[in-house]
Formats: structure tokens, sequence, C-alpha cells
């Protein structure tokens, strides 16, 4: 239910050319399902032909089921379904045989010209069968008009399994609330992939996305937030006094019924989250006693960061708070199959635990020793009672730096996950999720391209290349990983397209992940397997990301001069470039190595693949002046990127700006080979508020001809206010030295400290300074 309407994107299908999966007219020689089956045998002989008079025989009514799903796919695109029969004993042209010596979810397919046999032990493997030949036939078979097509799959035979149990998608939808619809047709997308398990982060700060009947408030009051338009969730100011809150929306209880429905027939686990004690802002805006009594803030559902807010939790103090959160795990008991129910427990900040006198007495009552340890406690509360339901509690890795609860499940999110093997080393089952790999809200190409998000890129080689099993683990760890899992936040997600951009293609690299070998990665079979799914994605009209054509480029100074690195992550493409200010083209020189340069100049590059240009066309604008190419001397690497004449954009994690770990003091010279007359020398400075980018407090610039002796060429000071100015912008702080001679020229910095004041997004973080570029004229 949503108090305004959601309209859906509509996408008309696509006439797909007569084309078999891989893209040509033959049956292809080489796997074009992904994920990569164990073992795969292709001939090149004539193939299976689906046609109205095509019957599938199957044992049972869970096989029908899975059969029927796939034979309506040929009703809209092909104008015929192949009728399914129940129980004859006479093989169809597609039969479906059990075979319980196969393990759980696998299976095994022969593919002939005129009969297609598959067999697996449980309704999963069928069903994953069944995928892959979807995946075999012509991407026309996802889309929603009647095409003339040849529905022919080529002869083959697979036997496949999967490498982990849990496969899996996170998909926030309480930072962007997904409508139903939307999210059913994600979940055909995960079908494909084999993946299943969908794990629904159902809660936080910024809204309550389920109806919980005996608490009308949590979606009366949780489920709305005051409307911001399209800025950046880390620029979003807290609700104001009177401030109408129209933007939200949440799934009833039928409608979860609905996707759970949806979700089950195609062999994918809805997993519920409700995240405590922390990201509650929601819950506890429609029910504030709820916090602890030290809270004085009003409390709201807040639209972005929500500066010192989230630091408002559930009062661990308080009996009213567990019997609140069991009248909600009830529900979820009861409305959800699944086996596990997901209670967050990331992120907790104690700041009121530690002023709240119930709280404290909590603690004295129970032994316990600091507030990890009453989350410990809060937590395990928890697990008992879902344990006393029949299922089995999931938490965030968290959940290690106090006692894990009996038979949790931990996710390891935090870097690259190694905080889950902490739970390990206790025997508990866990899943890897790391942030640093499979969080999808990262970059995942070229940032110049990009929408905004936060921090720096996982791309989608990044994300096919993640071995979730590391060298160094105790043989123990391997036996109790389940599985891994995609992690789709949405903080940057306004509407349901760009949850889709953000999610494909990476969705498909974790995939082969979960489910082929360990290593059996092949990169370019990836791609082209990768091009297939996404030419279905393109029948069923879903915007995904072409980033992998994108190029990233790295220019370093070298003995005056610029050296020029293009890179694009796809092996299958060249890259041809110009720097007369023309647009690149499929004959435009073709960049090798790499380009070495002396001259201002606009450099402009693009992808190609038989002749078709695949990427944007990347615009480089490469400055000279007198410190361009120039050696800078400094223990921070970074400081190359000072003088390579290319400028950053408005995000700090670009690969084009200089920042330092230690911010108190810092300081870098460029040396200019030869002494020079000096005019002018400009320092770019970034400001990005949302993110805790400022200028520094001081910005010295000295002068020297021998690198020992230096003078003092000007100094900039700033206020807190010059300081902490709202926006995302980049400034020139200008020195102006009135033509005096120099080799050498220094700038010193010294940082303001933490963020203070009382309304910052960001309060108490380190004020971080990010420059680029030095120019001296």
């Amino acid at each position: 239910m949503t108090r305004k309407q959601f309209n859906s994107i509509l996408f008309a299908g696509l006439a797909l050319p007569l084309l078999l999966s891989c893209g040509n007219d033959k049956p292809p020689t080489e796997s074009c399902i992904l994920p990569k089956p164990v073992a795969m045998e292709q001939d090149h002989g004539k193939g299976f032909t689906f046609s109205g008079s095509t019957s599938i025989t199957v044992e049972n009514e869970a096989q029908a089921a899975a059969a029927r799903n796939f034979a309506e796919l040929f009703a809209q695109s092909a104008g015929f379904t192949p009728k399914v029969d129940v129980g004859n004993k006479e093989k169809g042209d597609i039969s479906l045989v059990t075979d319980k010596s196969l393990a759980p979810e696998a299976y095994t397919m022969n593919v002939t010209p005129k009969k297609i046999e598959i067999k697996s032990a449980d309704t999963a493997g069928f069903f994953y069968a069944l995928q892959s030949l979807r995946l075999s036939l012509p991407p026309a078979i996802d889309g929603n008009r009647q095409v003339e097509a040849n529905w022919t799959v080529p002869p083959m035979k697979i036997d496949d399994k999967p490498r982990f149990a849990y496969r899996g998608l996170m998909l926030d939808v309480a930072r962007f609330f997904m409508p139903k619809d939307e999210v059913i047709k994600l979940i055909d997308c995960m079908a494909m992939l084999k993946l299943n398990k969908l794990h629904m982060h159902l809660s936080d700060d910024t809204g309550w996305r389920l109806e919980i009947k005996r608490y009308p408030k949590l979606t009366e009051v949780g489920a709305w937030r005051v409307d911001r338009g399209e800025q950046p969730f880390y620029a979003r100011r807290n609700q104001q006094p009177g401030e109408k809150t129209p933007v939200g929306g949440f799934y009833t209880q039928n409608e979860m019924k609905e996707i759970i429905a949806y979700a089950a027939e195609r062999q994918i686990e809805v997993i519920p989250e409700i995240d405590v004690p922390a990201h509650s802002c929601a819950a506890l805006a429609a029910y504030p006693e709820l916090a602890c009594p030290v809270v004085k803030t009003p409390i709201t559902v807040l639209p972005g960061l929500g500066g010192k807010h989230p630091s408002i939790i559930y009062c661990a103090g308080k009996e009213e708070t567990f019997r609140f959160l069991e009248g909600v795990i009830d529900e979820l008991a009861d409305l959800f199959p699944s086996q596990y129910i997901h209670m967050g427990g990331d992120e907790a900040a104690k700041t009121y635990w530690k002023q709240c006198p119930l709280c404290q007495e909590r603690m004295r009552r129970e032994k316990l020793a600091n507030e990890e340890d009453l989350q410990g406690y809060f937590m395990g509360r928890l697990n008992e009672y879902i344990r006393s339901k029949g299922k089995t509690m999931m938490g965030w890795d968290e959940l290690t730096n106090s006692k894990v609860p009996e038979g949790t499940v931990v996710f390891g999110w935090q870097g690259y996950g190694k905080a889950a093997l902490k739970a390990a080393e206790e025997g508990h089952p866990f899943i890897m999720a790391p942030a640093r790999v499979l969080y999808l809200i990262r970059y995942q190409g070229p940032q110049w391209f990009e929408p905004t998000t936060y921090f720096g890129n996982n791309t989608l080689k990044d994300v096919y290349n993640f071995e979730p099993v590391q060298k160094d683990w105790k043989p123990e760890y391997k036996d109790l990983l389940k599985g891994i899992q995609a992690c789709m936040w949405t903080e940057f997600c306004y509407k349901p397209s760009d949850v889709t951009y953000l999610t494909f293609p990476r969705l498909a690299a974790a995939a082969e992940v979960a489910w082929s070998p360990e290593g059996s990665k092949d990169w370019e079979a990836f791609q082209k397997a990768l091009d297939n799914y996404l030419a279905h994605l393109d029948a069923k009209g879903i915007v995904y990301a072409k980033s992998m054509f994108n190029i990233q480029h790295k220019v370093t100074p070298l003995d005056g001069k610029l050296n020029i690195k293009l890179e694009c992550e796809r092996t299958d493409v060249e890259i041809r470039y110009t720097v007369d200010g023309t647009e690149p083209a499929a004959e435009s020189p073709l960049f090798k190595d790499s380009l070495l340069t002396d001259k201002a100049m606009t450099l402009k590059c693009a992808t190609f693949k038989d002749g078709k240009q695949m990427g944007k066309t990347l615009e480089l604008p490469l400055l000279r002046n007198k410190a361009t190419g120039k050696k800078v001397i400094s223990s921070n690497p970074q400081t190359a990127l000072l003088t390579n004449g290319v400028r950053g954009s408005l995000r700090q994690s670009d690969f084009e700006w200089c920042t330092w770990d230690k911010l108190e003091q810092s300081s870098f010279t460029v040396d200019l080979g030869q002494t020079e007359t000096i005019g002018k020398v400009t320092l770019g400075c970034l400001t990005n508020y949302g993110m805790a980018v400022h200028k520094p407090k001081k910005i010295t610039l000295e002068l020297s001809e021998d690198n020992r002796r230096f003078t003092e060429a000007g100094k900039k000071t700033f206020d807190k206010d010059e300081i902490f100015k709202e926006g995302n912008y980049i400034e020139d702080i200008a020195f102006d030295v009135k033509g005096k001679q120099a080799r050498y020229v220094r700038i010193k910095t010294e940082g303001y400290g933490k963020c203070i004041p009382e309304h910052y997004m960001r309060p108490g973080q380190p004020a971080r300074y990010y420059f680029d570029e030095l120019t001296v004229e």
C-alpha cells in the first residue's frame, strides 16, 4: 500500500533477430549459460526446436509448477504454450525424471534433436535446468510481444550443481521503497541466475516497510518521510516541525504474501530483516516511548544521514522494548515461511545507553561489563524468542563484538568480511557479504560517467574475481561458510530503474561466484554469457548499467611529460582516440599501451567492437603549466596527481584527488626542474559538505631555490563558517607572488580537526581535505 502512486517504467518488447542465444544463426560452440555450468558438452548438429506441439511430462505437481513457469514464457513471445502433462508414463518431448542420487539443487540435462531429458532429486534442480534452457533460447523468449523466431536450443549435455547453498541478494527497500510489482520483476531476473535467497531490508532510520497489524503506527508514521527531491542522501536535511511527509510506502501483509509466493515458485526464499537496536528511527518515530528516557530530541523518520539522530536506538533497559519486538517477530514468523529472520545488529552507537539509567541498571543486574555486552544481551534475548518460533536468527558481523547468540548466522560485511571469521571460530555458520566487493551501492565503473553514490569502486570484474574462501582460512571455516550475498543498498535511488541500474550486471557476476566451482573462472567466456543474459534483460525492459564498456584513465607525471594509460575491463573491445577535438570513431587511431605528451590538449576516447561504439566517450582535458609533469616530493604517493594535468571531478573518490591519512599537518613540494619566475600559484580544493570534505584551516605557500631554505610566499587561513560552507564545489585557492624566483614550490596545510557544528551531517568525524591540481604560472 502506498500513499501516492508509484508509476512503473514500462518498456516495449524489442523485436529481436532470429538468432540463437549467443548472437548467431548457428549453434554456439561454447556455453552462453550463466552462471557457468559445472560440466557442459555441446554438439554442432541440429538442436531441439520448440513448437505448439511440444509436450513436457512431469511426475508430480511440484515439477509441474516449474514446468508451467517455463512453458508460459512462450505464450507472449512465441504465440504457443508447450503442454505440461502430469503423471503420464509415456515420456513427452521434454521429460522431468527424479534421480535421488543427485545432490540437492543439482541437475543433469541431455538435449537431442528429438528429446530433452532432465534429471534432478528435487524441484529446485528441475527449475534450474529449465532456466538453463531459457538462456539457451533466443532472448526474445523474455519479451512481451509475439515475434517470429527459431525457438531452438543447441544439442548439449549438462551436469550441474551449485557451489554454495546460500546464493543471495539483499534488497534495501527502507531507504528507497521498491513497489511490489518492481520487486517481482527483480525476482524473475534473479531466478534466471539461479539465486535462491532474497533478503529484504524492511526497516531503517529512513522507513518502515511492512504492515505489522499489532502496531499500525509503524506504517502510518514510520513509512513516510519528508521530500528532499533528488538531493544526495548525505546532503538531505532532517524533518523540521510542521513539514509534511509524502515520500515512502509499505507492503501490506497480503502484498508481501504475493511476493513470497512469486519468489517461492522460482525457488527463492524471502528473508525478512528488521534492524535493531540501531537503524530504528522510523520505528521510534512511531513509538517514541521505546527510546531511552534521556532522549529529548524529537524523533522523526530520517530522509538521509540524519546527523546525530541515528544514535537514537531502542532502549535496552525497558521490558516494553522486548515485548514490542516479540510482537513484531510473531507476525514475521507467521508471514514468512523462511527459516530465517534477520535482526540486523549493526552500527549501534551506544551514546544514549551510556546515559540511560534503565540501560545502566540492566547492565548491573545482568552483570554486563560494558555496552557492547548489553547489545549482546539484547540480541541474545531476541534470538531465544526467534528460536522458540522454530526459526534461526541472522545478523551483521557486529554481533561478534560480544557473545554471538547461539545458532545465529553471521554476515561478514565490514571491509572484506573478516569479522565473520570471529563467529566461525566459535562454530557459527556465516555468509560472506563484504562491502569492499559485494556492496552494489559502490561505483561500478569509471566514476566520471556514473550517478552519484558513495565511496570507491566495486566493478563488474571486481565482483567476478571475488573468491570467498581465502587461502589463510582454517579448514573448519570453509565448512561453516554457507555462501555469499550481494547487497543492494538504495540511498541514492529515486526510481526503480536506479535500483536495477546498480544491481545489473554485477549481480550476474555474484551469481557465478556463488554457483560455479572454485577455480573455474574464465573472464572471456563470462563476458559472452553475460551479453546473452543482458539480451534477455533487454527483452524484459530492465534497465542495467553498461559501465563495463567505459574507460578508466590514469595520467602520471614523467620527466616533465604526461604518461596516459587507458583501460577497459572488457577484453573484447578496442579503444580509439582523438586529440584534435573530434569525436572518436571506429577509424580513429587505436590506443595501445600508453601515450606520452608534453602539450596541452583534449583527449577523447571510447571503446569499439565490430565498428560500433560500446561505451561513453571519455573527454579528458590535459592542462599545461610550469608544474605539469613535474616531480612531487612527498611520502604520500597520491601527490603525483597534483601535477598530472587532469582536474578532479566533484567526487573525491574519482582517483584524481589527493588526501592524507594524517590531517593535522601535511606538506608536499613540487620540483619545477629549474629556477622559474613565478607570478601565481593556485591549488584546487574540493568541498563536499555531506561527505565531510572541506578546506583545511590553513594553507601556506613556501618557495625555495635549493630545497633547503624556504621563504614563506603566502598564507591563507579560513574560519569555521568558510570551512563548513554547504555544497559540493571546487574552489581554486590562489597565491599572487608577483614574479618571485624559485625552483621548489612547497605547500603546507593544517587541518581543522573534527566537524563540530551541531547541525552538521557528520558531526564528530574528521574534516578531510582534498587537493587537485597545483598550477604554477
